[in-house]
């Protein structure tokens, strides 16, 4: 299969994307947006699609790519998973994930996480394939070659099994930030996207060192296409007018947690999720 990967991809884009998120990690951790104090007192952490969607994980090994400091992937064991896997590219990222996992009494028989880049997965993780290969929201915008993170996933999932994977639709990237009603940018843009901003979404005016970061914006067929070139089968994808944080300065957040722009304004897709399933 051939490669879709930019044609300019900065050379440092891995290296520089990791010393941005290690440096996050300690502010997450102490920060409201994770709220790991609420999360060990049982906070659930996953979205309420998600858990409809994924359905009983009961006795079920998973595999969670890109997992962060792990809440999404303890998430699933505390709902009954056998076995979950977390992997991630941050080594303190994964350091708090473990301490977060003893800390729940999940030893690394029922919960398990490994540093390493998610193309790197097959040779990373213990496990030759999973019954279900789990991605969570803001992640594939870090990774520059979309088909090599599908076929990488696919060969992961067991037969039977299935992946599902819950994503920003990427039609908000190319809306204007304040009022998210006009288009300002190509929804089409395959180059990398530079950014150099201090903070972090968990912690915006907090001062940090390590503040470039190197991303892409993927647009919902070439993700859709990619997986199904792997042959796993797309049993759904469906798209969700709610977000899990302040996308637009115009939106509102309800009671349930998740934000939405004003009643009266016609809607938009601003997450989606699917599952493909080995067959």
């Amino acid at each position: 299969m051939s490669s879709t990967v930019p044609a300019e991809v900065p050379a440092d884009w891995r290296e520089t994307n990791r010393a941005n998120w290690d440096e996050r990690v300690p502010l997450h951790t102490a920060g409201d947006f994770y709220d790991l104090d609420g999360f060990r007192a049982g906070k659930e952490a996953l979205r309420s699609f998600e858990l409809a969607e994924v359905g009983d994980v009961t006795g079920r090994t998973l595999l969670h790519l890109q997992c962060h400091i792990g809440t999404d992937t303890l998430s699933w064991a505390r709902h009954g998973a056998a076995r979950v896997v977390g992997l991630d590219f941050s080594a303190p990222a994964v350091e708090v994930a473990r301490g977060l996992a003893a800390g729940l009494g999940f030893g690394p028989e029922r919960a398990e996480f490994v540093a390493a880049d998610v193309y790197d997965a097959a040779s990373a993780v213990p496990e030759p394939s999973y019954d279900i290969v789990y991605t969570g929201v803001g992640a594939l915008c870090w990774l520059p070659d979309i088909r090599r993170w599908a076929e990488t996933a696919a060969a992961l999932v067991a037969p039977g099994g299935f992946l599902y994977l819950a994503e920003f639709h990427p039609l908000t990237d190319v809306l204007d930030d304040e009022t998210g009603s006009r288009v300002v940018r190509d929804y089409f843009d395959r180059a990398a996207q530079v950014y150099d901003y201090p903070g972090t979404y968990a912690a915006e005016s907090t001062d940090t060192v390590h503040n470039r970061t190197v991303e892409w914006q993927h647009p919902l067929g070439e993700v859709v296409s990619a997986l199904a070139a792997t042959g796993l089968r797309i049993e759904f994808l469906h798209e969700h007018d709610v977000s899990v944080f302040q996308r637009f300065e115009a939106f509102e957040r309800h009671d349930d947690g998740y934000y939405r722009f004003p009643p009266g304004r016609p809607g938009i897709p601003l997450m989606y999720s699917l599952k493909a399933r080995r067959v």
